[in-house]
């Protein structure tokens, strides 16, 4: 398959002519107008310092249902403690900044270039881009980040500097976008921590089904607050 380079437009390829890996196009910017394009076809940008903007969209693609999220017994117990406050968008840039600085087995460096950084921080600014932080006391100790759009959450990275932190954050996300009625989390490529967590890979022809009847709903935009539940997922 060939790899396409983008135009000036905020124009993609059919992503079902991406590469056995995913890999679908090169060039382009990271604009607002151009990264929401981007996830609404099923493509996001991933790529290392000096290099050219990459933009990917692999078979299978990992993705997690609300339903399906699975917690482990010594998780529970970790959130039945309450040892770590946890909120939404009231860090974002510090959120993504951990995230660059998260070291990563087989991972020499960072995909979250200075200019994904910033390109993100405006997603925010316009209420598509969110986090999680996981707090103890005063210190930020776990967060989590990505897009939404319609009835999907695409997300894009998450950090912790603390035991469980991360998956604390990613639990009470998960729970309180099940409350939203969004059904659909993106975790893009296989890991096993999320795999852990629940997560399931897809054909990406499913996936883009799947992100094609999402993107038909009402896109609920921030800044976000998580809102009080008498029946939470986990408990």
């Amino acid at each position: 398959m060939p790899i396409f380079r983008l135009p000036a437009e905020p124009l993609f390829p059919d992503p079902e002519l991406a590469e056995d890996e995913g890999l679908l196009a090169i060039g382009g910017d990271l604009s607002p107008e151009r990264l929401v394009t981007a996830y609404s076809l099923g493509i996001f940008p991933w790529y290392g310092q000096d290099e050219p903007i990459l933009w990917w969209s692999p078979d299978p693609r990992l993705v997690l249902l609300p339903e399906r999220l699975h917690v482990s017994r010594s998780l529970r117990r970790t959130l039945r403690r309450e040892r770590y406050a946890v909120t939404l968008d009231e860090a974002f840039s510090d959120v993504v900044a951990a995230c660059a600085e998260q070291e990563r087995p087989g991972q020499n460096g960072t995909w979250i270039t200075d200019d994904m950084h910033r390109a993100y921080v405006r997603l925010h600014e316009i209420g598509l881009a969110h986090s999680v932080e996981v707090w103890d006391d005063d210190a930020l100790v776990g967060g989590v980040y990505g897009v939404c759009l319609g009835s999907i959450f695409f997300g894009e990275s998450m950090f912790a500097r603390a035991t469980d932190a991360s998956k604390v954050g990613f639990v009470r996300l998960v729970e309180q976008l099940a409350r939203w009625g969004i059904d659909l989390i993106d975790c893009q490529v296989h890991t096993d921590h999320l795999v852990s967590l629940g997560a399931e890979e897809w054909p990406r022809k499913r996936f883009l089904a799947a992100l094609e009847k999402a993107l038909q709903e009402e896109t609920r935009s921030g800044p976000w607050s998580f809102e009080p539940s008498s029946c939470p997922v986990v408990s």
